[in-house]
């Protein structure tokens, strides 16, 4: 069975290679050579990462003659972000909470001075 397009796209997501790979595609295309260079791994394993992200939909390929550069394509991680986006409401009022609660707190702890 597949996996549907968000669960794809959050597992290319998970390793940090290919979140670096991404990471220099926002930069512009490139080769596959130049987003290879700054990590200590074979071509191989490279292309490996590469088609993940292909599958997922995150990078294309371009045709110029003899060169391939890669792109990104935005459109998933839109699609993360709006997922993400029903958790903010659950966050800023935990947040508020704890602030509203540690106010307290800090009232409760300032020393009292008693009146004469």
């Amino acid at each position: 069975m597949p996996a549907d397009p968000l669960s794809t796209t959050l597992a290319a997501l998970a390793d940090p290679t290919r979140r670096a790979i991404l990471a220099r595609l926002a930069l512009g295309e490139t080769s596959v050579t130049e987003l290879a260079a700054p990590f200590a791994m074979s071509m191989p394993a490279i292309s490996k990462h590469l088609k993940v992200l292909e599958r997922a939909g995150l990078i294309a390929r371009g045709r110029e003659a003899q060169w391939r550069p890669r792109r990104l394509e935005a459109g998933p991680l839109r699609d993360v972000a709006h997922w993400l986006e029903h958790y903010r409401a659950f966050w800023e009022a935990s947040f508020d909470r704890l602030e509203i609660y540690l106010a307290e707190q800090q009232q409760k702890a300032r020393p009292r001075v008693r009146k004469k």
